[in-house]
């Protein structure tokens, strides 16, 4: 079987508050313990980036678009390719890696957890 050559199009939030800290979730969807990341995740099509980058962190923390603040975009994406056990495995097989877009994004607001 051949392995797909396309990428899928994605985007990563690095959400800074005002002390200067990143935030990093725990994954709660691996059976493995101890996975930690930022929020990311696929654009949808016909979706702008920047759109996608607040969709994923609303999906992914509750902190909507009011919360943050756009700061940047990653001037090139950043492409990597799965491992190759899991290459025409995830996201139906469709894409051997994917090519993400990074945005720094603000919060102003008071950081209560």
């Amino acid at each position: 079987m051949d392995q797909p050559n396309a990428y899928r199009p994605c985007v990563g939030v690095m959400l800074v508050n005002q002390a200067g800290l990143v935030f990093v979730g725990k994954r709660i969807d691996t059976r493995e313990s101890g996975w930690w990341q930022m929020p990311q995740g696929g654009v949808d099509q016909g979706e702008e980036l920047e759109q996608a980058a607040y969709r994923e962190l609303a999906e992914e923390t509750g902190v909507v678009r009011e919360m943050a603040h756009f700061r940047a975009r990653t001037r090139q994406s950043i492409r990597y390719d799965l491992p190759d056990e899991l290459i025409g495995k995830l996201w139906g097989g469709k894409f051997r890696g994917q090519e993400q877009h990074w945005h720094p994004l603000h919060s102003p607001g008071e950081d209560n957890h």
